[in-house]
C-alpha cells in the first residue's frame, strides 16, 4: 500500500503540495484522477440521495489544498457548486457563493478529539 495512490500513479509522491508544484506529467496526470474521482462519487451521492445541500472538505488535503476544492467544484458545477475564488484562496468556511444553490464548506479535523470523546464515551457510558 506504500507504494499506491497518488504516489503510484504519480511516481513523484504522495504528497499532494509537491504534486501540485510539480511540471511531471505524471504528477498532473494524479492530480487529474483524484479531482475526477471526487467529482464522480459526488455525483453518485447526488444520484442516491436525490441532491446535495451542502459539500464539505475536510482532511488534509480538503482543508489545505485550494486549488483541488476550486477543481472539483468545477466538476460538480451541475450540481450547483459555485465556488468564491477570494474565500476559497483565503481559506474561509464557506467558500461558496451566495448564489450558489449547494453550499461548500471547508471544515477542520480533529481525529484526536473524536478518538477521545469516543473512548470516554465507552469507558464512561450514560447510565439510564
Amino acid at each position: 500500500y506504500n507504494q499506491s495512490g497518488l504516489l503510484g500513479v504519480s511516481g513523484v509522491s504522495s504528497d499532494m503540495r509537491t504534486l501540485l508544484a510539480s511540471e511531471d506529467p505524471r504528477a498532473k496526470l494524479a492530480v487529474d484522477l483524484y479531482v475526477y474521482r471526487i467529482a464522480r462519487e459526488l455525483g453518485s451521492l447526488a444520484a442516491a440521495l436525490g441532491g446535495l445541500d451542502a459539500v464539505v472538505f475536510t482532511g488534509g488535503i480538503g482543508e489545505h489544498a485550494a486549488p483541488i476544492r476550486e477543481r472539483v467544484c468545477s466538476l460538480a458545477g451541475w450540481l450547483g457548486t459555485v465556488v468564491d475564488v477570494e474565500a476559497n484562496a483565503a481559506g474561509r468556511p464557506r467558500i461558496s457563493t451566495p448564489d450558489s444553490r449547494v453550499s461548500v464548506m471547508v471544515m477542520p479535523t480533529n481525529e484526536e478529539w473524536m478518538i477521545a470523546r469516543h473512548t470516554w464515551g465507552l469507558l464512561h457510558p450514560v447510565q439510564d
